[in-house]
């Protein structure tokens, strides 16, 4: 089940020559998801088709259009949890990070660990699917509110945030 973090992991990454090279194992590794329903194949296969359509330099273009330019669908989770200049945020975001630590999980260079695809390739190593999901649970209220406002604009991204969030509110309903 964690093999779906992975995939999301990957397209809500920057997009770079790899994937656009790759859409053909991409997809058939969609189809081969065990657990994960036809709608979400199916929001992730239209996902696949919208992106296939542009060349690198345009998905690259969307990409930064959709996330860099617009504050409000930062993928970086504690920007929407709390206020920018809130001092709750630093420690959150060490918390995070000593975590990473502890598990032997590493961290890019430059990156902060509350970034979205970043969360998902950390949960993507868990060995347990129950705690990849109650993990991911945390995420839940901030990809909520990423997905509404891709939403408000019609993004190709919104569904893949929508299911990132679905995913984290399965552990509400597992616990």
């Amino acid at each position: 089940m964690t093999q779906i973090y992975k995939v999301l992991s990957v397209l809500l990454e920057y997009p770079g020559k790899e994937l656009v090279e790759n859409w053909d194992e991409m997809r058939k590794l969609i189809s081969e998801l065990p657990d994960l329903n036809e709608e979400d194949k199916s929001r992730l296969n239209g996902f696949i088709e919208w992106a296939s359509a542009l060349s690198l330099t345009q998905f690259q273009a969307k990409y930064v259009d959709s996330f860099d330019m617009t504050a409000e669908n930062s993928l970086y989770l504690t920007y929407h949890l709390f206020d920018e200049q809130d001092r709750e945020r630093g420690p959150a975001l060490i918390q995070l990070s000593e975590l990473y630590k502890s598990t032997g999980f590493e961290i890019g260079d430059g990156e902060l660990p509350d970034y979205l695809p970043l969360i998902l390739e950390y949960v993507f190593t868990m060995d347990d699917a129950s705690s990849a999901r109650e993990f991911l649970q945390q995420t839940a209220q901030a990809a909520d509110i990423i997905a509404s406002n891709l939403e408000k604009n019609a993004s190709p991204y919104a569904p893949l945030v929508r299911i990132v969030e679905h995913h984290g509110l399965l552990a509400d309903i597992a616990a």
